[in-house]
């Protein structure tokens, strides 16, 4: 029988004697991290990543960089897409032990085109807290300096590869006319640019390099125009994000 004795504790009372019966426990903490330049992090990241007892990473080689250049040393342990269900699970244990733990992926915010979501489902499925810690993004971002107008931004991340499923997906965003942010690869950009160009040639977009960090680049124009620009360059490097437009 749960019972709220008169000291406000909750327990079970047997024959007058109180016998505790709480579980404690602890909360996660998604946190948005850098996506390029390290001083892109909230004073409130810094400080729930100093006072956890675990932190999850994505890949634990990577976020040791940033940790290490904010003076951060902390229990890593890994929790990646490939191993997100098994890691979910000693999450789970760990926070019902009352260890606080705070998840990173490598960069930019959990769960946004990055692992996490699992991780949140599991533990939120568990009745277990679970707090964002909100922060930078290549999302946001980008849609900050487009300088579009209108109420609505789709974001479909990174689309398919398979190249039918991807330009149909393409023409779905382009048809609904509705200003649209996706993520793209290096080597698939020029891919990316001749679809939308098939389907709209003229269409305005803005492709954002290297998101804050030092070769930080901005080319914005028709469709046909930026597949021409990125077409003459010999190589490009760095993730991407395209923002398109609409008309």
């Amino acid at each position: 029988m749960l019972t709220v004795c008169d000291d406000g504790n909750a327990g079970h009372c047997f024959y007058g004697l109180f016998r505790h019966s709480i579980k404690v426990v602890s909360t996660l903490y998604i946190v948005a991290t850098p996506i390029g330049n390290l001083k892109d992090v909230t004073l409130r990241a810094l400080e729930v990543l100093k006072s956890v007892d675990v932190i999850a990473c994505e890949d634990t080689r990577h976020s040791m960089k940033f940790l290490t250049a904010h003076g951060i040393q902390k229990r890593l342990i890994s929790c990646r897409s490939h191993n997100e269900e098994d890691s979910a699970r000693g999450i789970i244990q760990l926070l019902e032990q009352g260890q606080h733990v705070a998840y990173v992926s490598d960069a930019g915010t959990p769960g946004i085109s990055d692992p996490g979501t699992v991780l949140v489902k599991a533990v939120r499925a568990a009745g277990i807290p679970v707090v964002p810690v909100p922060g930078v993004s290549a999302l946001t971002a980008l849609a900050s300096v487009a300088g579009a107008q209108g109420r609505t931004l789709v974001f479909d991340g990174f689309l398919s590869t398979k190249p039918g499923k991807r330009r149909k997906r393409l023409k779905e965003l382009l048809d609904r006319n509705e200003n649209a942010i996706v993520y793209e690869s290096p080597h698939r950009i020029v891919k990316l640019l001749e679809d939308i160009a098939d389907i709209d040639p003229q269409r305005p977009v803005c492709v954002g390099r290297e998101l804050t960090k030092l070769h930080e680049e901005f080319t914005q124009g028709s469709c046909a125009d930026v597949l021409n620009d990125y077409r003459t360059r010999k190589a490009v490097k760095g993730e991407l994000a395209v923002f398109i437009y609409s008309v």
